[in-house]
């Protein structure tokens, strides 16, 4: 693919911004709108937020980090930048689409490429029934909440509840409780990435939820049905010493 144009975007961190200015001395980078390939300055958060903000222009996005972590983003360097994407691999992230439900009734759509997430917002734990594709799972889980979590997402959030890391296309998903109760040995599910998973709210008025999808909050929830969005897709980026295959299967020895 032709990589000529290039656009740039960066964090509002002095690293990200210095490492822009650095770049736009060597290259001559030109809008958005008009790119062959989006370059993202930053961290993972920012990356995210560049799938989010870009996803209808459908163009490659290449991260370099400037951030902390950096799991998602190619190492930086100044010299030789068209080769390098021009040589990288090719990630293809499906996001999961959030269907939320208030308790007045209201439906809220999000989109999530690392994980949706419900989440307790009083001192008492959650009561959450399980469906997964209309048939109930398990009947009441006691708990600070659950995720679900794409392969992409899986080292996020979801490592640090202690749900499993799971290799790009392996298509599954991470069922994830989040601090369980009851059933106190129960430590999640993997899914067929084509499921649909309900998760229901037992006690709205006493246990109140949110539900988050990705940086997207809803409070007051009800129910929750999410589901992969095969219509849509962003392509990330990779150096080939350094894919985003690779860093899962490493992340698993560490």
């Amino acid at each position: 693919m032709n990589f000529n144009k290039m656009a740039c975007v960066c964090s509002n961190s002095g690293s990200a911004q210095g490492a822009k200015r650095l770049l736009a001395a060597h290259y001559d980078f030109v809008d958005v709108n008009e790119a062959d390939v989006i370059i993202a300055l930053g961290g993972d958060g920012f990356v995210l937020h560049c799938l989010h903000k870009y996803l209808n222009l459908k163009k490659p996005i290449y991260g370099i980090n400037r951030g902390t972590v950096g799991f998602l983003m190619n190492s930086f360097g100044e010299e030789n930048l068209p080769q390098r994407i021009a040589a990288a691999r090719t990630q293809k992230l499906f996001p999961l689409e959030m269907k939320a439900v208030t308790t007045d009734g209201k439906e809220h759509i999000g989109l999530a490429f690392n994980e949706v997430a419900l989440i307790r917002k009083s001192q008492q734990a959650a009561n959450l029934e399980i469906k997964i594709d209309g048939k109930v799972r398990l009947e009441k889980l006691v708990s600070d909440g659950i995720l679900v979590a794409t392969p992409a997402g899986s080292t996020a959030y979801n490592l640090s509840v202690h749900g499993p890391i799971i290799p790009l296309g392996s298509s599954i998903l991470a069922l994830t409780p989040i601090s369980p109760f009851r059933p106190r040995r129960w430590r999640g599910a993997l899914l067929p990435h084509d499921v649909s998973i309900e998760l229901i709210n037992k006690d709205p008025k006493k246990r109140p939820l949110s539900a988050t999808a990705d940086s997207l909050e809803v409070l007051n929830i009800a129910s929750v049905t999410i589901t992969e969005r095969k219509d849509c897709c962003v392509n990330l980026l990779f150096d080939t010493h350094h894919s985003l295959e690779e860093r899962i299967i490493r992340e698993q020895f560490e």
